[in-house]
């Protein structure tokens, strides 16, 4: 039987619930932190997907994109995940090597894709999502793949033949098999955030480094390096994560909603970055500062030749079932 105090306990706890009602409204806030500038393929992508995230869930979330480190470098990122001090990041897929996921270096390899179509067999197949499922015990959920591009080499001094590296100082992002990549061609690897690149290409604490061009133009690289060479030897691609205990808590209608946010987004994000790196390389020869150099077949092949061992020497590492099963995908051999 119910009690005047009983009774007035139960008015206050509705009264309660009514006024908090209107905070539980606010708007699910995404932290969306990349790297790279807002101009990039990545930086594009994380904006369309904040358009549309936005737009599929009417609302229930607010997607914040800090671009260009605003909130974490590279080496920090991962950490502010786990934590949960952000929701969503982009980063290379050479960052995972760190976290113990090793399989995901494989995308590091020299020369192992030999264009978008064969790197997508990979990325939008079962290989793709079979390393994905080996983040979800470290608390991270792998919802998508970006495209950066094809990589070509900088420095201060003609990279024509692998000969020419020998003993330069060259910027890598932190991963073993970039390391080994570097060592193959006589080259000094040094691992270092890729917000200050551009300060160490300038001050000659590195000689040169690696990227899609996209990249190098939009961190003004091209204004501090001499010499380039369109080699493509390499691929820069991204996982885009979230954290897993956050996703897996949301509602699932909103949860649904960005998964198809995500789809369309990354349709786009892949749809453009072959055009964007295309653009920037233009723009870059157009500038004048820097001059690029296209392999001939018989340099190509000297580069292949220098670099392709990489693969048997990272299989322990990497997993040589890994690399035998991109290899299956993309029709490469085993």
């Amino acid at each position: 039987m119910l009690t005047r105090r009983s009774l007035g306990a139960l008015g206050a706890a509705a009264l309660f619930l009514t006024t908090a009602l209107p905070a539980l409204a606010e708007p699910i806030v995404i932290k969306f932190s990349h790297v790279v500038a807002p101009d990039t393929p990545k930086g594009k992508g994380a904006a369309k997907f904040e358009e549309l995230a936005e737009k599929y869930t009417n609302g229930a979330v607010d997607v914040q994109v800090y671009p260009n480190s605003q909130l974490y470098k590279d080496k920090e990122e991962l950490e502010a995940l786990q934590l949960g001090a952000v929701q969503m990041l982009a980063p290379s897929l050479a960052k995972f090597g760190p976290l113990g996921a090793q399989e995901f270096e494989v995308f590091d390899l020299p020369y192992i894709f030999d264009g978008y179509e064969a790197l997508h067999k990979v990325t939008q197949g079962e290989v793709g999502k079979a390393l994905f499922a080996k983040l979800e015990d470290k608390g991270i959920t792998g919802l998508a793949y970006w495209d950066n591009g094809f990589k070509i080499m900088s420095a201060n001094s003609p990279l024509n033949t692998p000969d020419d590296f020998l003993g330069l100082k060259m910027r890598i992002q932190s991963s073993k098999v970039l390391e080994a990549e570097m060592n193959a061609l006589g080259a000094v690897p040094q691992v270092m955030a890729f917000s200050e690149v551009y300060q160490a290409l300038q001050t000659g604490v590195v000689d040169g480094t690696e990227n899609p061009p996209s990249n190098m133009f939009t961190q003004k690289m091209h204004e501090v390096q001499k010499h380039a060479t369109i080699s493509n030897h390499g691929y820069l691609g991204y996982a885009v994560i979230v954290n897993k205990k956050f996703w897996d808590g949301l509602d699932p209608e909103v949860r649904a909603g960005l998964e198809q946010a995500m789809t369309e987004a990354t349709d786009y994000a892949n749809g453009i970055a072959k055009e964007e790196n295309d653009k920037a390389l233009q723009a870059m020869k157009d500038a004048g500062k820097t001059e690029f150099h296209e392999l001939t077949p018989e340099e190509k092949a000297l580069w292949v030749e220098a670099l392709t061992p990489v693969h048997d020497e990272m299989a322990s590492r990497i997993g040589a079932e890994t690399i035998a099963a991109v290899k299956a995908a993309t029709g490469s051999g085993s």
